[in-house]
């Protein structure tokens, strides 16, 4: 993918589709697997409305995007179906009601087994959609990580990873910033951008309340890498 210096994504060539991966479907939710390089709502300009949103609207018609995952992540996305679910799903959000938890495989061997990244984070506006770590004016973040296991062969780390918050690019900057990036990370990382043919980055696990019934459910989808 590209972009332009105003930030617009300017080559898009999203996954063919071949259909839904519908993890999970009621009246109220639905839960899908978005495929790495699919762009979860419609980009700016032309050629860019091919998107999961779209896709599940094609079927489902009352679908609407309650989160998003970067184009280059896969995993698990939750739609509300109608106006009035959409607002619940939106404050379960917004109040951090809902825990998500990722799988990432990073460059090189990480020395400590679990801890966090607390770093504030801002849109870098020249560099736009890059965001940086900015002590002054950033938003504050956080993540929690548990390294999975180690590879001194391949000199990676595969490590799971929970976002507390839910800022843009929060784990691939956090992972950056320890001097673990990402693994074909084309934004932040530097020479492991080229160790993968995509972003190692897959949300696996989702967990919430049932926005009709309050009854705890929870997800799971294996990463493909």
């Amino acid at each position: 993918m590209q972009y332009s210096g105003a930030g617009f994504l300017t080559a898009y060539f999203p996954p063919p589709d071949n259909g839904l991966t519908v993890i999970h479907v009621d009246n109220e939710i639905i839960v899908v697997d978005k495929p790495a390089g699919l762009l979860s709502v419609p980009g700016r300009g032309e050629g860019m409305d091919d998107c999961l949103a779209s896709r599940v609207q094609a079927r489902y018609p009352d679908a609407l995007i309650a989160h998003r995952l970067d184009m280059s992540t896969s995993g698990l996305l939750v739609l509300a179906r109608g106006a009035e679910m959409h607002r619940q799903l939106s404050r379960f959000f917004r109040e951090r009601q809902i825990d998500k938890r990722y799988v990432a495989v990073v460059y090189g061997l990480m020395a400590d087994d679990s801890g966090e990244v607390e770093l504030p984070l801002i849109c870098d506006w020249p560099n736009r959609p890059r965001q940086k770590v900015d002590f002054e004016i950033g938003k504050a973040s956080l993540t929690r990580f548990r390294v999975v296991s180690r590879d001194p062969d391949a000199n990676t780390t595969r490590v799971e990873l929970e976002p507390v918050t839910g800022r843009s690019h929060q784990l691939r900057v956090h992972m950056a910033s320890l001097g673990h990036p990402i693994l074909g990370d084309d934004l932040y990382g530097g020479e492991a951008t080229a160790l993968a043919d995509r972003l190692l980055l897959h949300a696996m696990d989702l967990a919430l309340f049932h926005p009709l019934t309050a009854a705890a459910i929870q997800f799971h989808s294996d990463a493909p890498f």
